[in-house]
């Protein structure tokens, strides 16, 4: 079976390596001119890291990577709220890494082009759309860094894993557009000495009144004891308007909210002002769709179920969906007949995910406390929400989204 696959970003790369281990063949065509080490932190959740074990590239990202052993929230006061040990800490089979996903990127982009041969991956190749033929697809192609049309490229199916912005999605779904709930978001890369155990994911305020997440993702960064940490700025205001992809961000949109953050064990405005990496963009998804399956053609990943990045969850569900797919790929005859049954399998399970990063994300148990205790400062949280309520928070969005002890 000769298979396309659009897009060679996460969810791309995991369903070319997972195809390569069921002995199936398959292309890549990436857009982007040239593999480029850009953005900042990512967090492997446990059912993410399943996903990399099974294609056998879990040891490098763990030693690419920072283990988490918990995972913090705090008030916008510093008060500890709620904590939780995580990953293999937490009783899971698996662990919770953080680390910059560039490096992400770069492993599984290493390992399809070692084991499939670096031609099946073709960069600077921009797809234009899809016709679908009886017995196959024609791909119209250009160079994505001129103005050149590239021979048109022919396969058997299509899988199109091209992104939030995807050419193939609009093709089915003309006009579509995001999802803008007023939430802005600013991120960058600070190094500095390990804040609290230096193996902590922290979560501190909440989006009313501004929130910041902040965990490491590399390890003496210098030799002399610092990490770099990724660090999130989400604040839900007024602003009619969405942040911009692709520009760098500024101090002045929003310093003001957290230069008063100093507690007794982090200084947050200094670590936002020592960013070397600052950028901006709107927190934006898409609403479910009923459908991803055109005959011959089927979405995957972002370009399936764009969903807040919340939650740290966009990459383990493009990993899902691609061992989903693979699967039925490799036990049926009719390559149709597996994209209608992956559709039918990942379709309903994704959009769960995407309404709870929506309205009961992880930092739910923030925006929780915050209203309980009228965003303030407390005394004994207990007397407003016990910690077994909190805990039932959390588990909740474990199990939506799919990484709780028991599902894993």
């Amino acid at each position: 079976m000769n298979i396309a696959i659009i897009g060679g970003g996460i969810a791309g790369l995991c369903l070319a390596l997972n195809l390569h281990k069921r002995g199936m063949t398959c292309r890549v065509y990436e857009s982007a001119p040239e593999i480029k080490e850009i953005g900042a932190g990512i967090t492997l959740l446990p059912h993410a890291m399943r996903e990399f074990t099974e294609i056998g590239v879990h040891d490098d990202l763990e030693t690419l990577g920072i283990e988490n052993l918990e995972s913090c929230f705090f008030n916008r006061f510093g008060q500890l709220i709620y904590q939780e040990l995580r990953g293999r800490h937490g009783s899971n089979k698996f662990p919770e890494i953080g680390m910059h996903r560039a490096h992400l990127h770069r492993t599984l982009l290493d390992a399809t082009r070692n084991r499939l041969g670096a031609e099946r991956v073709l960069i600077d190749h921009h797809c234009l759309g899809i016709a679908q033929e009886e017995d196959g697809v024609t791909i119209a192609l250009k160079q994505t860094s001129g103005s050149t049309h590239l021979p048109p490229a022919r396969a058997d199916i299509a899988i199109a894993c091209d992104g939030v912005n995807s050419t193939i999605r609009q093709q089915f779904y003309p006009g579509e557009t995001f999802a803008f709930a007023g939430i802005n978001t600013w991120r960058g890369l600070s190094r500095r000495a390990p804040i609290l155990t230096g193996r902590s994911y922290m979560r501190v305020g909440s989006i009313k009144t501004g929130k910041l997440v902040i965990y490491p993702i590399i390890d003496d960064t210098e030799k002399d004891g610092t990490q770099l940490f990724n660090w999130t700025a989400e604040i839900e205001g007024d602003r009619p308007t969405m942040n911009d992809w692709n520009k760098p961000g500024s101090l002045d949109d929003f310093i003001h909210i957290y230069k008063d953050w100093r507690f007794d064990w982090l200084d947050v405005a200094e670590l936002i002002r020592n960013s070397e990496t600052l950028l901006e963009y709107p927190m934006v998804d898409k609403d479910p769709v009923d459908r991803w399956t055109f005959g011959r053609v089927t979405l995957m990943g972002d370009a399936a179920h764009p969903m807040y990045p919340r939650g740290s969850n966009g990459a383990a569900q493009g990993a899902i969906d691609a061992r989903t797919l693979a699967n039925f790929l490799a036990s049926m005859d009719d390559p149709k007949d597996a994209l209608k049954n992956y559709e039918d399998v990942r379709l309903k399970e994704t959009a769960k995910v995407v309404r709870a990063n929506r309205a009961n994300p992880p930092d739910i148990i923030n925006i929780k406390v915050e209203e309980l205790v009228g965003d303030k400062p407390f005394e004994n949280l207990d007397s407003f929400i016990t910690q077994d309520e909190l805990r039932a928070l959390s588990d909740r969005y474990k199990d939506v989204a799919g990484f709780s002890p028991e599902k894993l």
